[in-house]
């Protein structure tokens, strides 16, 4: 569970903007999952399965990867350092995330993906990760978040996080608005990922429809 600590110095930098502490105050502390995954390598491996797309095209693409590798007797991982490119792009994978797989498998090899990066900072970890083809900041981001658990990250390349922010405080330069919840700006982010999941979606707007005034019968036409 969130360390209590955290969670009233999210609240009290969320008093200037009144709609985000109550957001912040409905959704509780949050419970911070451990890493789904063994190795960093296997987490860049779902990050990049998952660019830009949905949740559930990312998870559909996904089972498709897990039944291919069950099918062959492999775990995901040993799909992808197989690297059969006919395979992978059957499952749904682009020819440019073929190659950034295969790029995280050549990596890891290299050692540049060992325990040593647990202890670096953010940036200089994030700078390793994205020397690797296919692993932009995004993708280093959501590593340093959900797998190292590092407190202290905005996600400025996040549209839900960016976007949610920005409609519950009114403002724009994100940046600026998250510098308050240092040293738990990731945790921020969970947050606004958690009210943005749980918001239920606002119904369109039906179009409006101009009513004709009868036409007289004086009227030539």
């Amino acid at each position: 569970m969130l360390d209590p600590a955290a969670y009233a110095h999210l609240l009290d930098a969320a008093r200037a903007h009144p709609p985000l502490e109550a957001a912040i105050r409905q959704a509780g502390p949050l419970r911070i999952e451990p890493p789904l995954q063994a190795c960093v390598a296997d987490r860049l491996f779902v990050e990049v399965v998952n660019q830009q797309l949905s949740t559930r095209a990312a998870a559909a693409i996904w089972a498709r990867v897990e039944a291919a590798a069950a099918a062959a007797g492999w775990s995901p991982r040993g799909l992808f350092e197989v690297g059969d490119p006919a395979l992978l792009r059957a499952c749904g994978i682009s020819g440019n995330k073929v190659r950034a797989l295969q790029a995280i498998v050549a990596a890891e090899a290299a050692g540049l993906l060992g325990p040593g990066l647990v202890g670096l900072p953010h940036s200089e970890r994030a700078a390793i990760l994205c020397g690797i083809r296919g692993v932009g900041p995004w993708t280093a981001d959501m590593v340093g978040i959900f797998h190292f658990h590092d407190p202290d990250i905005w996600p400025e390349g996040d549209v839900a996080a960016v976007s949610c922010l920005r409609r519950l405080t009114g403002g724009t330069d994100t940046r600026a608005l998250a510098a308050p919840f240092a040293p738990y700006r990731s945790i921020l982010a969970r947050y606004l990922w958690r009210i943005k999941d749980t918001t239920p979606a606002e119904p369109p707007s039906l179009p409006t429809r101009r009513l004709r005034r009868p036409r007289s019968t004086t009227e030539s036409g």
